[in-house]
């Protein structure tokens, strides 16, 4: 059932770096070695037929720099929409601290937080807004201000609404 373990893990590596589901003109235009995705070990999940762990590394010039969202769209995105697997799931990620150094994190810590919100000794309450996409810029205003009303500390935006 599915596809042999090695061509499985060789695909998940291309979808999710350089490949793409069909031949296209610009592919000859540059190398992709160096941006490449590699499956490099796989073995058989003990007591299960037909599944396999996977081991996948990146090159690091495949991500920008400083950019969560881009490695995690990288890795996850349009993967696991991937029809020839039944099934996938990522067990484990470990970033080199080369790169993760190029994360800049928060301009400020927890401090600054609550000296602006004017909240110590408890936790800080906060709620994402609903529903994440489709609200009128008034309707949005509305939903925040009934959040904070109502004895939150912030809200925050959808992971799908950004820029």
């Amino acid at each position: 059932p599915g596809v042999p373990p090695e061509e499985a893990g060789a695909a998940v590596a291309a979808e999710s770096s350089t490949g793409t589901w069909t031949t296209v003109w610009t592919d000859g235009l540059t190398s992709l070695d160096r941006y490449k995705g590699r499956c490099y070990h796989i073995e058989p999940v003990a007591g299960e037929e037909n599944q396999y762990i996977c081991y996948v590394a990146y090159p690091l010039d495949l991500f920008e720099e400083g950019s969560v969202t881009n490695m995690f769209t990288s890795i996850v995105g349009n993967v696991f929409g991937f029809k020839a697997l039944r099934a996938l799931r990522l067990e484990d990620l470990r970033i080199p601290t080369s790169y993760t150094k190029t994360f800049q994190g928060p301009p400020h810590g927890i401090q600054v937080e609550r000296d602006k919100l004017n909240k110590y000794g408890r936790p800080l309450l906060g709620c994402t807004i609903k529903p994440k996409l489709g609200l009128s810029a008034k309707n949005y205003g509305r939903a925040v201000y009934e959040c904070l009303r109502g004895g939150l500390d912030f809200t925050k935006d959808d992971e799908n609404v950004n820029s």
